[in-house]
């Protein structure tokens, strides 16, 4: 469910260039990245505190021309 919102995030904000997702689904340390990498973008960072993963991504820079 994680990755599903994120994506959502992205495509309803498509001017913000990193997200923070805060997320209980252990799932989401697989997911996110196999997102991000689908939509060429990339996880910064992944740190897990009381069981609350705090995943930073970056989307894909446009193109620029």
């Amino acid at each position: 469910m994680p990755s599903l919102r994120l994506r959502k995030a992205l495509e309803d904000q498509p001017g913000i260039e990193a997200f923070i997702l805060l997320a209980t689904d252990p799932m989401a340390r697989i997911d996110v990245p196999f997102l991000m990498g689908e939509l060429g973008g990339r996880v910064v960072s992944v740190e897990e505190t009381d069981g609350v993963l705090t995943i930073t991504v970056e989307r894909r820079a446009a193109p620029t021309g």
